[in-house]
């Protein structure tokens, strides 16, 4: 039985202090899972169970909709408990997420300190590194002595959110920063001054929140402090925050490489309707989009008629061609959300994946024509022109291919998109008419001609 299910059936007998006990010992983002699944009714009594802190750790870890459900249950007296517990950088998450009568309730429940700091935050823009800092961390002064600042931390460090790095301040404006390991294998006499850190990194307010998760991973950081145009600390941002970032961001690139609308709400969550909310018009643009294949088709009919088994070789070759489009942009739609390749690379990632697809392209080619001549028992006076005009279509299909998969998603970057959008299923459709115009123009000068002159061969014997 798992830890679910044991708590569902302590529920059922009424055994309240053996769920306390069990609960007091998990970790609230698990706690947060098993209240999941909880029915409206015993979702509040379980939540009731919580010890004040625990609970609003666990509340913290819920998705919107739980939140809300929780809330509209609360006494004010409940809502402000779990308010107080929580820091400041989460209340304001938590109003930014919830409609407009909810967000009044909290506000008029939290303290006015909470109240003031929650309006400040939200004034940023959002996904901007003051939407996601917190105001709540250590400061120090320059001339604190080790002791004093061990002191400090001891008294108000309860109530921040991180202590791991101190800030060293003057009038405001940050000086430095120092470990509470170096503070505390100081000498109670070491000034803080000769303690910190000026060699640091900070951030601006208004910075994009994309980059504020890069530079976490570049730096090794825990905490990353939020500076104003004249360096004056305005807050911290720290590495779980960095973290749900960079879960988000990867979350929306995925959806819309898949042609998908991003959503906020986890699977379970989605209804069937908004599943095809976020998905159908993605699906309306793409199928109207292929209307140019359509298009190309028709108006190689005659070709078709004639060589019939020109149509058998149409799915292998946009099908490889959409293949090679989606690894290329993949490549670089990643490159450049990392930050490795600029719009003034694009030369030398063109040179470079115009290797790599003469490479693959003539690997693929030599390939197919080695199975067209020799298994597929194409008839004798077609067989080697169907085989080159595949071959030739396949190694030109290829080079386009990763010529615009890597191309547009930096064209698109540099024009202020997300160049997401510019993943499989839009490249995909573009090489899709590539490649099939190319094969019928191919095909029109290589296996036309030797059609014609057999047929004018055979009239002339007959």
């Amino acid at each position: 039985m798992d830890l679910s299910q044991t708590i569902e059936t302590l529920l059922e007998r009424k055994q309240y202090n053996s769920i306390r006990d069990i609960l007091v010992t998990v970790n609230p983002a698990d706690i947060a899972v098993i209240f999941e699944d909880q029915p409206a009714d015993k979702l509040m009594r379980l939540f009731r169970l919580l010890p004040k802190d625990i609970a609003a750790d666990v509340f913290v870890e819920m998705d919107t909709d739980l939140q809300q459900e929780l809330i509209n249950g609360f006494s004010d007296k409940e809502l402000s408990e779990i308010l107080n517990e929580m820091y400041d950088d989460d209340a304001a998450d938590l109003v930014e997420e919830m409609p407009a009568n909810v967000v009044s309730r909290i506000l008029k429940q939290a303290d006015p300190e909470m109240r003031r700091t929650i309006n400040e935050l939200l004034k940023y823009p959002e996904d901007s590194a003051g939407s996601i800092m917190t105001t709540e961390f250590i400061d120090l002064r320059p001339h604190m002595t080790a002791a004093e600042a061990i002191s400090l931390i001891r008294k108000n460090g309860v109530d921040k959110e991180t202590i791991e790095t101190c800030y060293v301040i003057e009038k405001r404006r940050l000086l430095g920063t120092v470990t509470l390991r170096e503070i505390v294998l100081a000498q109670e006499d070491t000034m803080v001054s000769e303690l910190m850190d000026e060699n640091f990194v900070t951030v601006e307010t208004r910075q994009d929140v994309e980059e504020v998760a890069d530079m976490f991973a570049k730096y090794d950081l825990l905490s990353i402090p939020v500076v104003d145009s004249d360096m004056r600390l305005v807050g911290v941002v720290t590495v779980d925050d960095a973290i749900d970032v960079i879960r988000e961001e990867a979350t929306e690139d995925i959806e819309k490489m898949a042609a998908i609308t991003p959503s906020d709400k986890p699977y379970p969550r989605l209804s069937v309707f908004e599943l095809y909310k976020n998905r159908i018009p993605w699906l309306m643009l793409l199928m109207i989009s292929a209307t140019f294949t359509q298009l190309i088709i028709r108006g190689f009919e005659s070709a078709l008629d004639r060589v019939v088994y020109l149509t058998a070789y149409i799915p292998m070759l946009m099908d490889t061609g959409g293949n090679s489009g989606s690894q290329a942009s993949v490549t670089i739609i990643r490159s450049l959300s990392l930050g490795e390749i600029e719009f003034k690379d694009i030369f030398k990632v063109i040179f470079k994946e115009f290797r790599v697809a003469v490479l693959c392209g003539a690997t693929l080619a030599a390939l197919s024509f080695g199975k067209l001549m020799l298994i597929d028992g194409l008839p004798a006076h077609y067989s080697l022109a169907i085989s080159l005009t595949v071959a030739g279509t396949l190694l030109i299909t290829v080079i386009l291919a990763k010529f615009f998969g890597c191309t547009l998603p930096i064209l698109v970057k540099k024009i202020g998109l997300d160049p997401a959008v510019m993943a499989s299923p839009m490249i995909t459709t573009i090489v899709d008419a590539l490649s099939l115009l190319v094969y019928f123009l191919i095909a029109s000068n290589v296996v036309m001609p030797i059609a014609d002159k057999l047929q004018q061969a055979i009239a002339f014997v007959g």
